[in-house]
């Protein structure tokens, strides 16, 4: 793939996913209520995010969330930040995820898509899923 190719080897581009997730983004509050739903999700989350700066976790995560999508549709542009990333989350990493969180960042993900996204049904939610489990996939090979 060229470095501009923004679409997955299948022709995916998941435009549907953007447009979704600019609908959660639109009326605010959307990355507040994840990480609501997320600390909430596992007694082991609550502990990982112990001391973190919220408002710049908030700020990464928008950006993480978008990369992802890109990153799913076979994006090289943000592979190298997802590379970072990966690492940051590894075992190595200063902020390592043991990958079965994974499951509870992308269950409470889809939680929140379902409250902030007025077009939400169950192909978006296996859209997101399937999305998703790029990244997740990623970064647990990675750990």
């Amino acid at each position: 793939m060229s470095a501009g190719n923004s679409t997955s080897s299948n022709g995916d581009s998941y435009d549907d996913l953007h447009q979704s997730y600019g609908r959660c983004l639109h009326n605010g509050g959307f990355i507040e209520r994840f990480y609501a739903i997320f600390l909430d999700s596992h007694p082991e989350v609550k502990v990982a995010f112990a001391g973190t700066d919220f408002d710049r976790q908030r700020r990464l995560l928008r950006r993480t969330l978008s990369n992802s999508i890109m990153y799913a549709a076979g994006s090289e542009i943000v592979k190298r930040e997802v590379d970072k990333m990966a690492e940051i989350h590894s075992r190595r990493g200063h902020a390592p995820v043991q990958p079965h969180l994974y499951d509870h960042w992308l269950n409470s993900l889809i939680k929140a898509v379902g409250e902030f996204d007025p077009q939400f049904d169950a192909q978006l939610e296996n859209r997101w899923r399937e999305a998703m489990g790029c990244i997740i996939g990623h970064f647990s090979s990675q750990y």
